[in-house]
């Protein structure tokens, strides 16, 4: 399956924070998330493993109870079911791959 580029199809899950379902198969999701400073993901967990590339920018990370600062061209991986968080220090752009799919982001 192909999916082409598309400028459509951004939500918006928290304030300064948007996110497009990219592609998606049986067993991954792969989505791309734009931040700007000031936005947040409030600490959160689910299911879902969860691996991160910051293409560009810088975040600070928290997977349980270990916070870092992210910059561009680092990676990380959530376990399924760890408490997570992420505060924008810098406009940034993640890519992220969800196992299993995340239903609630398929469009």
């Amino acid at each position: 399956m192909f999916q082409k580029h598309s400028s459509e199809g951004y939500c918006s899950p928290a304030e300064n924070v948007t996110r497009k379902t990219l592609v998606y198969g049986e067993k991954t999701l792969m989505v791309e998330i734009h931040l700007v400073p000031g936005g947040q993901l409030p600490r959160h967990r689910h299911p879902h493993e969860q691996t991160g590339y910051l293409v560009s920018g810088q975040i600070e990370l928290t997977i349980g109870d270990q916070t870092i600062k992210v910059s561009s061209g680092d990676s990380w991986c959530v376990p399924g079911g760890d408490e997570q968080g992420l505060k924008t220090i810098e406009k940034s752009v993640a890519i992220e791959v969800f196992s299993p799919v995340r239903e609630d982001y398929i469009r």
